[in-house]
């Protein structure tokens, strides 16, 4: 017969959960619940303990009085007569009157001896004539004496004072005893309503460890200690491994978290957290925004270089959490695409007029009539010639020059007169051309749109320096801007254009306009202008260098020109004849 195989041991099924020991809980429910009982339960024992201490203290104290005084009371009477007029007899009257006195007072004994400590009265009739069995020699000696103590009926709580005689010399002594069962019980009997009280604070307790414990249920989504520990951790590397801005606000507006992307897009280090937001951010719209003050979404705002785009989403303790998105690069992407789509856009209007006039010339050199060709190609090389030379007298900055030309041409495929101000005057010695330039074409470009649709449209531009600052000034003949929204126009995300599909960058170019010019110290405004429509004007203090020290930096370079030429001839000695001309 073969043995029978040994079974090997089933594996668990899949998806099946594993049995859990029982063990210390997980949820933040129960470790609290369970902690707080642990505590309560603790202080209550040790409540308890530290009032059954002194209450038995308190009734030894209160058992050896007691004993303490019957022993006083038996010493006054008329013992000590009897005592020195008698023999030691359990019939005598020092036993008769002692076993009276304790039978009244519920003592366990009252002993009555000489000095010599042999008893005259014990409960115990044939102790009567023996020495006591504990050391009288303190109540001998005229001291009254109270101790617990073990003596031949046991332990009890005694109290021993002399017996003195009429005279007042010392005889004897009494010594009285209390059971110290009949202690025990009293303790004991207190015990039970003690542990009532113990019992109801206990159950008080209890019941506020329960309630806390669900209030935090509530509040951890009755989550685990490591479940938290571990969202914690997650939500620390997510806040500061994105890559957008993330500011956590509490009810009251201060800043409660932010992520390190927030701190450089806004500017700000780590020491914002805590403080109020208008206090790190100042007043603005990006303060407006994430305060919630501007309501909607993908709110843009412009914080220092950077444009922004910010969302806002309020929490349930009457907080908010918003998010930014630097759109700063994509703001400059945008900006060189509407350059090149008017590049473009002023390319095809040329090409368009080009291939016009190329056809009129064509019907010209066909019609042989050759002398008003020529006539035709001369006028239109000097329109073309006189626009450019126009623009370069009056703007000597190849920049602006070449932006004003460009712009010009789009203007005219619009249908739109684009000219210069007869005050226009503007010198090579700008500091930043490139911010005039963002200035300028915004400037023309909103004046071209809202001149497009006028009976007359027409936009007049004046460039001039004034010392150091710069005066932009452009006129359009359009519909002009209402008084009450003169200012609301140089907000973040404000304008009266539909939004286009590269990206949503409307309502930024004034916007813009205004924040360059406010950090030179200048500034950016609208009124009507004198026939109608809208006067933009721009100030930009310290835009232009120093005239002065230009020409004598100018001065001084020719003055070293003309030295080194100086130089060079007397080296190379007298000039040949004839090599003049």
């Amino acid at each position: 017969m073969s043995p029978a195989p040994t079974s090997s041991p089933v594996p668990p099924a899949r998806g099946s959960a594993p049995r859990r020991r029982f063990g210390w809980p997980q949820r933040v429910f129960s470790q609290v619940l369970l902690m707080q009982l642990v505590i309560v339960l603790g202080v209550t024992v040790l409540a308890t303990g530290l009032f059954l201490a002194p209450l038995s203290a308190q009734l030894d104290d209160q058992a050896m009085r007691r004993a303490l005084a019957i022993a006083e009371t038996t010493a006054s009477s008329e013992v000590a007569g009897d005592l020195t007029g008698t023999p030691p007899s359990a019939a005598g009257p020092v036993q008769a009157r002692a076993e009276r006195i304790r039978k009244a007072t519920g003592a366990e004994y009252v002993v009555i001896m000489d000095r010599r400590g042999v008893r005259w009265s014990h409960p115990d009739p044939a102790q009567i004539g023996k020495v006591v069995s504990t050391d009288p020699s303190e109540a001998l000696a005229g001291k009254d004496v109270m101790e617990i103590d073990s003596g031949t009926l046991g332990r009890s709580a005694r109290g021993k004072v002399p017996l003195r005689d009429a005279g007042g010399g010392i005889v004897g002594a009494v010594s009285v005893g209390i059971e110290y069962d009949s202690v025990r019980a009293r303790l004991l009997a207190a015990i039970p309503g003690l542990l009532a009280y113990a019992g109801g604070a206990l159950a008080v307790g209890a019941l506020a460890a329960y309630l806390i414990s669900r209030r935090l249920q509530r509040q951890t989504h009755d989550l685990a200690f490591s479940d938290i520990s571990a969202l914690l951790a997650e939500r620390e590397a997510m806040l500061h491994g994105i890559r957008e801005g993330v500011v956590a606000l509490d009810r009251t507006g201060r800043i409660r978290l932010m992520n390190d992307e927030a701190q450089r897009l806004l500017g700000v280090g780590p020491e914002a957290t805590g403080r109020p937001l208008e206090e790190v951010l100042g007043e603005g719209r990006t303060s407006d925004v994430l305060a919630g003050r501007v309501t909607g979404e993908d709110l843009v705002t412009v914080r220092g270089q950077r444009v922004l785009i910010a969302n806002r989403m309020p929490t349930d303790d009457g907080g908010a959490v918003a998010t930014l998105r630097d759109r700063t690069e994509l703001e400059r992407l945008g900006r060189e695409l509407d350059s090149t789509r008017g590049l473009i856009d002023a390319l095809r209007a040329q090409d368009h007029e080009h291939a016009n006039r190329l056809h009129t010339l064509l019907g010209l050199l066909e019609l042989e009539m050759h002398e008003e060709a020529v006539e035709f190609v001369t006028e239109v090389v000097g329109v073309h010639r006189a626009t450019a030379e126009q623009v370069t007298e009056k703007v000597h900055d190849p920049l602006l020059a070449a932006l004003l030309v460009g712009k010009a041409t789009v203007a005219a495929e619009r249908g739109v007169s684009l000219r210069l101000a007869p005050g226009t005057l503007l010198p090579d010695r700008l500091v930043e051309p490139r911010e005039l330039v963002t200035v300028l074409g915004n400037l023309v470009d909103n004046a071209v749109d809202a001149a497009a649709g006028s009976g007359e449209p027409l936009v007049e531009v004046e460039l001039r320096a004034e010392g150091r600052t710069a005066v932009l000034r452009v006129i359009d003949s359009g519909p002009g801007v209402p008084p009450e929204r003169r200012e609301l126009i140089f907000t973040e995300g404000w304008s009266t254009k539909d939004r286009p599909a590269h990206g949503g960058r409307r309502g930024l170019g004034l916007a813009m306009v205004r924040r360059l010019a406010e950090r030179q110290g200048g500034s950016a405004r609208v009124t009507q202008a004198p026939g109608g429509g809208a006067e933009f004007t721009v100030v930009l203090p310290e835009a232009l260098t120093d005239a002065s020290a230009e020409a004598a930096e100018a001065v001084g370079a020719v003055g070293q020109d003309e030295a080194a030429a100086s130089g060079a001839t007397a080296e190379a000695g007298p000039a040949l004849p004839g090599a003049s001309r």
